[in-house]
């Protein structure tokens, strides 16, 4: 289980570092299917990952620039929405949770594969300027949609936060990454926090995953400068979609 959750943390961390997201998806399917833990572990566990990993691959792009402010807007927003699907959590079948994963993980693929715009938008004005009337209520919805989702689903919301940034918002993808992944490790702290009384942590095999994520997350962020974005996000796509079928047919078959 070590060694297989070592080898799959590169994975994870290396698509957060490339991408400002990606890993989170796929964390929960690797610990499940990957490592063997169940759902109820896999969650909560798969946000301490993913946060740590976040918090390092970030590092690289501090230069290129991070928007602290829609960071920590969206990041907040996305805290009372994190509990609220925790709620929903517990309420639901393990199947029907994988299920409506794989879902998610179709869409996401599929958008993936779409062309987005670099920059322009009610957050990204020229000169830098930001149209605070109509950003902040796009920016507080997207929000409390990924912190549902990372309650419900124990993903950090990288794989939503990337597209909405770029297209709702109209962020350059410069700056897109870096604030993706800042919003990443806030979900992920919300996400774990509202987990905390009932959590069941293996520390060996989460520890090692999140260790191997993190360093592979600082070296994909170094690596990545010099990749362009179409063909990182079409690679990301096809793996995404592999793994939602995986999921959706296990989730079926039981």
């Amino acid at each position: 289980m070590i060694v297989t959750a070592l080898v799959l943390g590169v994975i994870v961390g290396a698509l957060l570092g490339l991408v400002g997201g990606g890993g989170s998806i796929l964390a929960v399917p690797a610990l499940v299917y990957g490592v063997g833990l169940p759902l109820a572990e896999a969650i909560p566990s798969s946000l301490i990952v993913v946060g740590a990993a976040s918090a390092v691959a970030v590092l690289p792009r501090l230069r290129r620039g991070v928007h602290w402010r829609l960071a920590f807007i969206i990041g907040v927003a996305g805290v009372a929405t994190a509990y609220l699907g925790t709620t929903v959590n517990r309420m639901l079948d393990q199947r029907v949770l994988l299920g409506a994963f794989s879902v998610i993980m179709v869409v996401a693929g599929v958008r993936m594969f779409l062309p987005t715009r670099s920059a322009g938008g009610p957050c990204a004005l020229p000169g830098g300027r930001v149209n605070w009337r109509s950003c902040l209520p796009r920016a507080l919805a997207a929000g409390a949609v990924v912190g549902f989702l990372t309650g419900l689903l124990g993903v950090g919301g990288g794989f939503l936060i990337v597209p909405a940034l770029t297209l709702v918002l109209g962020l350059p993808m410069g700056v897109t990454v870096g604030t993706s992944l800042v919003i990443i490790v806030i979900n992920s702290v919300a996400g774990f926090a509202a987990h905390l009384d009932e959590v069941q942590i293996d520390w060996a095999v989460t520890g090692a995953f999140a260790a191997s994520a993190m360093g592979s997350s600082l070296v994909a962020g170094r690596l990545g400068r010099g990749l362009s974005d179409t063909v990182l996000k079409r690679g990301f796509a096809v793996l995404v979609l592999g793994v939602a079928a995986y999921v959706a047919i296990t989730a079926l078959i039981g």
